[in-house]
């Protein structure tokens, strides 16, 4: 009894060391994604000062305030200046200040309590950050005067870093225009690709192991060898810096891989039905679209995710065939302009990074459950 319950021990212990090491790999590459969606919902100025994972928490802040220019107005005998340091919006609330015009240092004072200064002013400053600058006699502040504070801000999640950016940051109009280029650049060698591959798999013409020969060594050769002749052909024929133009392109560079994919997944299918199909007296056009197109389609899903993720977060190409235009510059570009303009404005760069990358996500869960069986299928199966 005990000598067959030992592998019944062992299996259930790699399995258990499988999945634990399955889930671990899930949670560290789901992190950074997380942390860069709390990152993008962060109010900017606890997103300068503190990490993601301190989101929960509330951050103390050392700021400077300066009092507003202008002429007193006389109330009640006194005359009186009142301004703010933080904005009505803002949720801030000042714990300590001091420094400045004002002496001491931080810590030295509390809000609240009316401060009478050396120069015969009276300062009251609120929690809020509105403050009260009395006299007994009239006069004008024509020069701001500083002083510090010690404030404590609760967490705050807003929208606002993805309205800036989808309205003033040009990252609206690059989404759509990603968009404008991705799905075409994706459907087109796909389209392409299944006819080609019902061809290499289920029809006889001359000089068909030749051709799919030639389809796999196109596999191995860069890209970026065809990127001048191309686009001196485009200037030819007039459609360089056009979507039919970059369309063509990625097409043309993501062909050789779906016709393989596609060619090994459609050649394992059982010669059975095809052969049934036609004895029914149905063409190839037939065969393909009623049954091989159906059956395909975790092939077909498994290649749209890998030329939608490569097209989606290309730069390289769109650079060389769309430029940077207002009307057609992608996400990749419109980013990598803002890291060289905006590096320091961490709420802009992060939501832009989340927007750029929540449609290849979705994709991808979409149709995550076609995308091992049908990868796995077309490299393995042979026609």
């Amino acid at each position: 009894m005990m000598n067959r319950q030992i592998p019944i021990l062992k299996l259930s212990l790699g399995g258990l060391l499988s999945r634990s090491l399955l889930i671990f790999f899930v949670v560290l590459w789901t992190i950074p994604t997380f942390g860069l969606l709390v990152s993008s919902l962060r109010d900017k100025d606890q997103l300068r000062i503190s990490g993601w994972w301190m989101a929960l928490q509330t951050t103390t802040v050392q700021e400077q305030g300066r009092t507003v220019t202008g002429v007193a107005e006389e109330r009640d005998g006194l005359y009186v200046l009142e301004g703010r340091v933080i904005e009505e919006e803002d949720t801030k609330r000042i714990d300590t200040y001091g420094g400045g015009f004002l002496g001491g240092t931080l810590d030295s004072y509390v809000p609240d309590q009316p401060l009478v200064l050396e120069s015969g002013y009276t300062f009251e400053l609120n929690p809020d950050g509105s403050y009260l600058l009395t006299s007994t006699e009239p006069f004008e502040i024509t020069r701001g005067e500083r002083f510090f504070y010690v404030a404590t801000k609760p967490p705050r999640f807003t929208l606002e870093n993805y309205e800036r950016v989808l309205d003033g940051e040009r990252i609206g109009q690059a989404f759509i225009n990603t968009v404008t280029v991705t799905v075409p650049a994706t459907i087109i060698p796909i389209a392409i690709a299944s006819f080609a591959a019902y061809a290499f798999s289920w029809m006889e013409f001359p000089g068909r192991r030749f051709l799919f020969i030639i389809v796999v060594a196109l596999l191995v050769v860069p890209l970026q060898m065809s990127l001048i002749p191309l686009l001196r052909f485009y200037n030819d024929i007039g459609i360089a810096r056009t979507y039919p133009g970059i369309w063509l392109a990625h097409a043309g560079f993501g062909l050789p891989l779906a016709i393989y994919l596609l060619r090994n997944y459609i050649g394992g299918l059982p010669r059975e039905i095809i052969e049934s199909a036609k004895i029914d007296g149905a063409s190839h056009f037939q065969v393909f679209m009623r049954l091989v197109l159906p059956l395909s389609v975790p092939a077909l899903a498994s290649f749209a995710i890998f030329q939608f993720l490569w097209v989606w977060n290309d730069l390289l190409v769109a650079l060389v065939f769309l430029g940077k235009r207002p009307d057609q510059i992608v996400l990749t570009s419109a980013l990598r302009e803002l890291i060289g303009s905006r590096a320091e404005d961490w709420e802009i760069l992060t939501s832009s990074a989340f927007i750029s990358i929540a449609v290849p996500l979705l994709v991808f869960f979409s149709l995550q459950r076609y995308f091992v069986r049908g990868l796995l299928s077309g490299s393995v199966k042979g026609g």
